[in-house]
């Protein structure tokens, strides 16, 4: 789980709500929805972590912008406006999706590239983590990151294999260095 306990505790109130409604699937693609969103904004993480910008104008904002979302995102935003806890938006979206795969036995990788992964590879790659994890459960978030120049980086709950170019060249640089 990422982020600060708080989020973690807006994250299992809502997903617990979620469940008592019986909407518990619906809430997990309207967080999916509210934590894409944010990520891929930059001007919209701006508005909730600015103290400048009034909450009444965060709030309007905001349910406009997931105002085809359910009943729960919508209360979910006016507390964490009522709260002054607006920053924690993405944090609580991305700990309700950590907690539901939990529940649901699903496993999540998160493989960065310098590049979109191909359908083909992608598929290779689930594969090989199905077989890692021992779980059929298994979803893949694929992150571009140019900066890795080539290869990847897969991480799979607390494991880390990085297999970039950056880092092959970062370790030729040090064994170089030591060298000299």
């Amino acid at each position: 789980m990422s982020g600060n306990r708080a989020a973690i505790r807006y994250a299992k109130a809502v997903l617990q709500h979620a469940k008592e409604g019986g909407v518990v699937d619906t809430v997990f693609g309207d967080m999916q929805d509210v934590f894409n969103t944010i990520k891929a904004n930059k001007e919209l993480q701006h508005v909730l972590k600015s103290p400048l910008i009034k909450a009444n104008d965060k709030k309007e904002a905001l349910l406009n912008i997931f105002e085809d979302r359910s009943k729960e995102i919508k209360s979910l935003i006016e507390v964490l406006i009522d709260n002054q806890r607006t920053q924690l938006l993405t944090d609580v979206s991305r700990n309700f999706i950590d907690l539901y795969n939990d529940e649901k036995g699903v496993k999540v990788a998160q493989v960065t590239t310098a590049i979109p992964l191909s359908e083909e590879i992608e598929q290779k790659v689930l594969n090989k983590i199905k077989e890692l994890t021992g779980s059929s459960k298994v979803t893949l978030e694929n992150t571009i990151d140019e900066s890795i120049l080539g290869g990847f980086i897969l991480r799979i709950g607390d494991l880390q294999y990085n297999a970039s170019i950056a880092n092959k060249l970062s370790k030729i640089k040090r064994e170089f260095s030591k060298s000299i």
